[in-house]
């Protein structure tokens, strides 16, 4: 389990839960069924309008690996491409079919099997490429259906709120239950910015790391694969792959800046 998102998601909800006590207020003033049925169920069916089947039927997946992506290590990566250049060196390509039976990573054995059957550098870097753009593309679909339940969120809040108070100014007669509809009205508005801001956003974001953090390490096995059927040596390797990772991490953060 990520640790990292299972306490953010808790710091977060306990920073608001501790607010309410503060303030001398209490949970059950914070219930509201309508509220939530609106807001929580408008905002799952107007996402899944603009979503296909296959990416809904998917979501319980992809947030799994919100809380349940495995940690990569870079470093790990990169000294097995070492350690694969040193083998090849000393017994030729066909050697990494044997050594490809300890390794995990699909995309990382898929690599090496496409270089043992022979086939050029070009030919090796459009197929695991055109792999890459298509998991990008998987890892996107997820990434948007959080993104887009973050933006539609807060709107059916204040839909809520504006029926609540569409309904009490149709009670106005009695002064006595104005404070209590008023507060029930916004109600919805602090489960759809709510909702969005503790929830569907956060789980987004992460998505979008854990996507980055697989896709760089693909794009490392990537080179440092051609890199190995060229005949480079390990130690080269070993430097462009890190300055890779370097270069490609950097370039990652000055997006996000």
């Amino acid at each position: 389990m990520d640790l990292a998102t299972v306490f953010g998601l808790l710091l977060a909800w306990g920073s608001v839960v501790s607010l309410v006590y503060i303030e001398g207020g209490h949970l059950s003033s914070l219930w509201n069924l309508g509220a939530f049925i609106l807001v929580v169920g408008g905002t799952i069916g107007v996402t899944i309008v603009g979503q296909s089947k296959e990416d809904i039927l998917n979501l319980p997946n992809v947030a799994k690996n919100a809380f349940f992506s495995k940690a990569i290590n870079l470093d790990d990566t990169i000294g097995m491409l070492v350690e694969l250049s040193r083998t090849v060196r000393k017994e030729g390509l066909l050697s990494l079919e044997r050594v490809s039976e300890n390794i995990k990573n699909e995309f990382f054995k898929k690599a090496i099997q496409i270089v043992v059957d022979g086939l050029d550098a070009e030919q090796v870097r459009l197929i695991l490429e055109t792999d890459l753009e298509l998991l990008e593309e998987r890892h996107k679909g997820g990434q948007k259906i959080f993104v887009t339940m973050g933006g539609f969120g807060p709107t059916l809040g204040i839909i809520g709120t504006v029926l609540g108070l569409v309904h009490m100014l149709a009670n106005i007669s009695s002064p006595d239950t104005m404070g209590p509809a008023i507060a029930a009205a916004f109600i919805a508005t602090l489960y759809g910015v709510g909702s969005a801001n503790l929830v569907y956003i956060p789980i987004g974001n992460k998505l979008k790391r854990v996507s980055e953090e697989e896709v760089l390490e693909r794009r490392i096995i990537l080179e440092g694969i051609i890199s190995i059927q060229g005949g480079g040596q390990s130690q080269n390797i070993g430097r462009k792959t890190s300055q890779f990772s370097a270069a490609q991490a950097a370039r990652a953060g000055s997006g996000k800046s």
